[in-house]
């Protein structure tokens, strides 16, 4: 069996391989979208989007998975420009100069200051780090905004990866609900502070 020394070590079972990457975390920032670049998204309309974002976006993010997405966040927007600032985003890898998926708070604190965050990783540049990326990228702003207190994620109870990446970062368990469009879906919390 190879081992570490090969760049292979042991991961999720006893008999599976990874190759491991000792490259250090990329480096990501959340950018902002606007209305015209949702509504094109939401089209799927990749030339229209690509014409008014502020960054290159590759195919998926103009494909059917994502479309559902672009459009309630065009919506949105639509409703409230301010909240252009809060949603969904890009995220931009610094070093790469490129889109690897989308991150954002599903609009702006509530009253009680509270936050909901969500991502997802284009699926060309899943386990790389990103995810873990957009989620402290979330977080800092969480922290730097003096209107946030809570900071909320919701994920399906199968999703594991998911929980574990966000037990790491204080999330703990609150509730469950019922989503049209995900199913059922457990609330974890954490209060917004220095992440």
């Amino acid at each position: 069996m190879a081992g570490a020394e090969n760049g292979w070590e042991p991961c999720r079972a006893v008999w599976d391989l990874c190759r491991v990457s000792h490259s250090p975390r990329p480096e990501v920032r959340i950018v902002q979208l606007t209305g015209p670049v949702f509504r094109a998204l939401a089209d799927g309309d990749l030339a229209a989007a690509n014409a008014v974002s502020p960054v290159l976006l590759p195919a998926h993010f103009a494909g059917p998975d994502w479309r559902g997405v672009w459009a309630m966040r065009h919506r949105q927007v639509e409703e409230d420009p301010a909240s252009a600032a809060w949603v969904t985003g890009v995220i931009w890898d610094e070093h790469r100069r490129l889109a690897v998926g989308r991150a954002g708070y599903h609009g702006p604190p509530d009253p009680s200051g509270m936050v909901e965050i969500g991502y997802a990783v284009d699926p060309a540049h899943r386990r790389r780090g990103y995810a873990r990326a957009a989620l402290e990228a979330l977080l800092r702003r969480a922290a730097d905004e003096p209107q946030v207190h809570t900071v909320r994620v919701t994920i399906a109870p199968d999703n594991v990866a998911s929980y574990r990446l966000a037990a790491q970062y204080g999330f703990t368990e609150v509730g469950e609900q019922w989503d049209d469009e995900d199913g059922l879906e457990i609330i974890y919390e954490t209060p917004a502070g220095p992440a």
